[in-house]
């Protein structure tokens, strides 16, 4: 059939909606299946003929999470997204989905559900994994201190005296031995942060002055080349974090951008917006989190190369030649520690880092505690 702009709303919305490559549904007030897609009828195996008219409770579990967001949009006549939501059906076959849910423009009492495959909550999968290796780190920060650290600042010691003596080439070697232990030093004091065991301390913090600071201090030192692109919502509310920890998360990440940048046109895009209905599932838990405010740091550099984007954010990965590898793992530690997560993205010109934080709601009563 050729399809043309002749075409009626209705029908021309069955048209695009078939075409679609993830399954999409329409669920009327009455909680049933009004309309599938090819790619719904391939989800649940079933024809069309056979979806149409059932309840969705016959085609999921009867506590399926789907269930639950279909009356939330239909009684706040709302759009809503779901990640990393598993879909369970009668016959056993698992789904991990992201949802996205709108009443339908005609019919508010009718609600279109479309089921991506699950990316974002692969990305929290991933992020787990992160934070599982950031963990790991505490141990061996604290054994490095004790075996390592405590030893060099004896080897540093007896290199200065040796120095006192020495002359010509000698004297250039104990040199070399006392810069290489303040190196291996520092490295070791940064990775104890890591290992710092004091919750954040969570207040409200207005992430447009965190990233003005940012700016501020990257202009007057390592990003003089850069020009700066300000994206502001000015209706953001609130994040419900640490100020000092998130700037060192967007110091770490604004210098990585401008460390990428050309020195001739680089140019750094720091924008922020609020995504509503924007709610997570965390892997191994029913807990969903709210993280409504999202912050991006997009460069024009070339990007991170493909060997290394999958451990990105892993401890002791990184592409410089003089890096440690800890920058990015202890971004992605802070941004854990605030229940946020954090995503990595090669543009075709240029690389993103988006953030996502929860919004302040105010001081936890004895209540809800």
């Amino acid at each position: 059939m050729v399809l043309s702009s002749s075409l009626d709303g209705p029908l021309l919305s069955q048209a695009v909606l078939s075409g679609m490559s993830s399954p999409v549904l329409v669920i009327d007030d009455r909680m049933r299946v009004q309309f599938v897609n090819p790619a719904a009828e391939q989800m649940f195996a079933l024809s069309a003929p056979v979806l149409l008219d059932r309840f969705v409770v016959d085609l999921l579990s009867f506590d399926s999470p789907l269930i639950d967001l279909i009356r939330r949009v239909q009684l706040s006549g709302s759009s809503l997204s779901e990640y990393g939501v598993t879909l369970i059906q009668p016959t056993g076959a698992v789904h991990a989905v992201d949802i996205h849910l709108g009443p339908m423009p005609d019919r508010h009492d009718d609600v279109l559900a479309v089921l991506h495959p699950c990316s974002v909550a692969r990305k929290l999968d991933q992020q787990m994994t992160h934070r599982g290796a950031a963990r790991s780190i505490v141990t061996l920060a604290a054994t490095l201190a004790h075996e390592v650290k405590n030893p060099l600042s004896g080897i540093r010691g007896a290199a200065q005296l040796l120095e006192e003596a020495a002359v010509g080439e000698d004297k250039a070697l104990t040199q070399l031995i006392c810069a290489e232990t303040d190196r291996i030093c520092a490295l070791v004091d940064r990775m104890e942060a890591f290992s710092d065991p004091r919750p954040i301390e969570r207040k409200p913090v207005n992430i447009h002055q965190v990233l003005e600071h940012v700016r501020r201090l990257a202009e007057h030192g390592f990003a003089r080349h850069v020009r700066f692109d300000e994206r502001y919502d000015p209706s953001l509310p609130e994040v419900d974090g640490d100020r000092n920890k998130l700037i060192q998360v967007f110091l770490n990440l604004v210098k990585n951008a401008a460390e990428a940048t050309p020195r001739q046109g680089g140019e750094i895009v720091l924008s922020t917006h609020y995504q509503h209905g924007m709610r997570l599932s965390l892997s191994n838990s029913r807990e969903r989190v709210a993280l409504p405010i999202t912050v991006q740091v997009r460069d024009n550099g070339s990007g991170v190369p493909e060997d290394i984007v999958g451990t990105l954010f892993d401890p002791f990965v990184t592409a410089k030649s003089n890096g440690s590898g800890l920058g990015l793992s202890l971004v992605a530690k802070f941004i854990g520690d605030h229940g946020g997560t954090i995503e990595f993205e090669n543009e075709i010109r240029g690389a993103t880092f988006t953030v996502r934080l929860p919004a302040w709601r105010g001081p936890i009563t004895s209540d809800e505690s």
